[in-house]
């Protein structure tokens, strides 16, 4: 965990502390009207990289329609809903792979420690190269060239993979760019890249802003053998990853815990230094 995310913790349980009955014989503080921004407050900003689960959301071609119900219970009257009940598969919009969806006897969704939630994020920028070769996979090269100018992996880093791809959120057939051979285009992480990151380093994770951390035209999905196998999770689906640097921001990720789930959606935020 970095220092300014365990600085912010330990702000945070001051803050709670401090509201609780009896802490102190003085006046109640007044409410936060931010209490993410009060745990960091030294000029931080929080980036939302998360899209939001909704039947347009583009998903694995198959279905012919989009997997995702959401049923309203109870509603306003105008309509909103007061109360409504869901149906999703895990792997739907942005989330988690826990280590058990790639290798059987690993980590449920449940079972991944809690501290490998918080971590640097390492943002490896593939765009350029994207823009050439759709089926751009990232290499141990591209990695080497991110250590080159900002120095090792650390440990227990999230690595990211920009890619553009997210831009394409909006039309799921370009998203996917299914061909008329049924084989998919899209970007990934490579074979090298996944096992120089397991074998010589020592992360917490992967993610991507695309469909799948294995690139579309992948024999088969190695890098989720490679990684999810090794005990690490993956991030698929990420939003527009543009505002976070290449190194200095840390990233919380945040699944939702299904007891023995292969992975569910996740809320990922980026907390980023401001420049100055």
């Amino acid at each position: 965990m970095s220092s300014r995310i365990a600085r912010g913790l330990r702000l945070g349980i001051g803050l709670t502390a401090a509201v609780l009955p009896g802490a102190s014989c003085g006046p109640a503080p007044a409410p936060p009207t931010d209490l993410l921004a009060r745990l960091f407050a030294d000029s931080l900003t929080v980036v939302d990289l998360t899209h939001a689960v909704s039947v347009d959301a583009p998903y694995w071609p198959g279905p012919e329609r989009s997997p995702f119900v959401h049923d309203t219970l109870r509603a306003h009257p105008d309509g909103a809903p007061a109360m409504a009940a869901y149906a999703v598969p895990e792997h739907f919009g942005t989330h988690f792979d826990a280590p058990v969806h790639g290798g059987m006897g690993l980590a449920s969704v449940d079972r991944v420690p809690v501290a490998e939630l918080f971590g640097p994020a390492v943002v490896i920028d593939v765009t350029a190269a994207v823009a050439e070769d759709p089926d751009y996979a990232v290499s141990a090269a591209d990695i080497e060239a991110w250590e080159a100018e900002h120095g090792r992996v650390p440990d227990g880093a999230i690595v990211l993979a920009r890619t553009g791809w997210s831009a394409k959120w909006s039309d799921g057939a370009a998203y996917y760019a299914r061909d008329t051979e049924g084989r998919l285009h899209f970007p990934g992480f490579g074979e090298g890249a996944a096992r120089f990151l397991i074998d010589e380093r020592s992360i917490a994770g992967i993610g991507i802003d695309t469909g799948s951390v294995d690139p579309g035209d992948a024999n088969g999905f190695p890098v989720h053998g490679i990684v999810n196998g090794s005990g690490r999770y993956h991030l698929e689906n990420l939003a527009d990853l543009s505002r976070v640097p290449e190194s200095g921001a840390d990233l919380i990720v945040a699944p939702i815990k299904i007891r023995g789930g292969s992975g569910g959606q996740v809320r990922v935020f980026a907390i980023v230094p401001d420049p100055s």
